[in-house]
């Protein structure tokens, strides 16, 4: 998601800069850094193309293709690597985004009224875009709620009416709905003994599930999933819903919208009237902070850390992780003004809902056109075991071209 004034065209050349102070920004000035930051999530998930996986088979020695390929696979359960940070990151950037999207409204003499009308259909569209996602390939419309698009859109209208108060409500409603989710999690009972977790989607021989305190949060066996199998069969499907293969739940969108409002509580920094280096030092404070909260409730035993069900020590942990990004990416670029080399991060994420849809739309057909036009071998120019990684080379630089054709012509896709 982006913020509304129109993108500032890159300079021809950045020279570095001296560290000097830099003067407030104005209320509806573009961020660079958001725009980058939100470009190198985007680049992460179109670099699934790469498929590291793949050549970490290929070369079942190597230490590095084995490091990539974790990076790039979500976690099975606890903890986190670089692919797990891929949705908060970008749902914590539609908070950021909002206050200068506010602003820049009310500068152009929009009602509030319609603001709100403009929210909502945003919101309805977001859901709809992810459930259209994922029934691609699907006989029939495949009504789930998990794509990182719904669950945006879930929660935006909650999102949009916090980005009219203060500071105090904003935080107040953060804390309502992370204890709130853990208590609902805490107060189901969990299965009993003999209950059959392999017909549920969980394999016999999986080392992920807690005992104690910590099986309330087990795969399949939680709130979130009995909500599910009520909720979702109120849909047509081929077949009734029993469980969510990876875990993933619709209601994660309450502490998802958590995420969004750490993100809210973020940009609401960056556009106040204060020093840079304040800001910087309140971000990586607050990033610090939370992280540590986040882990620490997981190391505890008191809430695991788990990104599929979306925990409330999730929520904290890798909001923390975010607030420090955008730190780091606000005092590069909007600090110290190095620029330059973050263009073909800000041609993806001055798109990023067209860098969404373009990810998981086009690669089949971008590919069959390569073998098509230039032979079925084309990418075995280096021999056969790096195949995956040179197709996927060419995939993801056709798309960032595709993007940038889109940037040079001012063809930004907007909700």
């Amino acid at each position: 998601m982006s913020t509304d004034t129109p993108p500032v065209e890159p300079e021809a050349a950045d020279a570095l800069p001296e560290i000097a102070p830099v003067p407030a920004v104005e209320p509806t000035a573009r961020l660079d850094s958001i725009d980058a930051y939100r470009g190198l999530v985007m680049f992460l998930m179109m670099a699934e193309v790469l498929r590291f996986g793949a050549m970490a088979r290929n070369f079942p020695g190597s230490d590095v293709w084995r490091f990539l390929a974790d990076q790039q696979d979500h976690v099975e359960w606890i903890g986190c690597v670089a692919h797990d940070m891929i949705q908060p990151s970008f749902s914590f950037l539609v908070g950021v985004a909002l206050p200068f999207s506010i602003a820049s409204r009310m500068a152009k003499g929009q009602s509030k009224g319609l603001m709100t009308a403009h929210a909502l259909w945003r919101a309805l569209v977001l859901i709809l875009l992810g459930v259209f996602l994922r029934s691609v390939g699907r006989p029939q419309t495949y009504w789930t709620f998990e794509d990182t698009l719904s669950q945006i859109g879930l929660g935006y209208p909650l999102l949009f009416l916090l980005g009219w108060q203060s500071r105090k409500v904003q935080g107040i409603a953060l804390t309502a709905l992370l204890v709130g989710y853990w208590l609902l999690f805490a107060a189901y009972p969990t299965p009993g003994e003999g209950f059959d977790y392999v017909a549920h989607g969980v394999r016999a021989d999986w080392p992920h599930l807690m005992n104690g305190f910590q099986a309330h949060w087990n795969k399949n066996s939680n709130p979130a999933w009995a909500f599910d199998t009520w909720f979702l069969n109120l849909f047509p499907r081929e077949k009734p819903f029993l469980y969510n293969g990876g875990g993933y739940a619709t209601i994660s969108f309450i502490p998802t919208l958590a995420t969004m409002i750490l993100g809210l509580l973020a940009g609401g920094v960056l556009k106040e009237r204060r020093t840079p280096w304040s800001k910087i030092g309140l971000l990586a404070a607050a990033g610090v902070v939370a992280a540590a909260v986040g882990w620490g409730l997981g190391a505890a035993g008191l809430c695991p850390v788990v990104k599929r069900i979306w925990t409330p020590s999730w929520t904290l942990y890798s909001g923390g992780i975010c607030f420090l990004l955008l730190a780091g990416f606000y005092f590069v670029m909007d600090v110290l003004g190095w620029k330059a080399w973050a263009f073909p991060l800000r041609v993806i994420g001055m798109n990023s809902i067209a860098a969404y849809c373009l990810a998981h739309l086009v690669e089949d057909f971008l590919v069959a056109g390569f073998h098509t036009h230039l032979g079925p071998d084309v990418f075995k120019v280096f021999g056969a075991p790096y195949e995956p990684f040179v197709q996927g080379v060419a995939t993801l630089l056709a798309l960032w071209l595709i993007l940038l054709w889109m940037y040079r012509r001012r063809l930004f896709l907007r909700v």
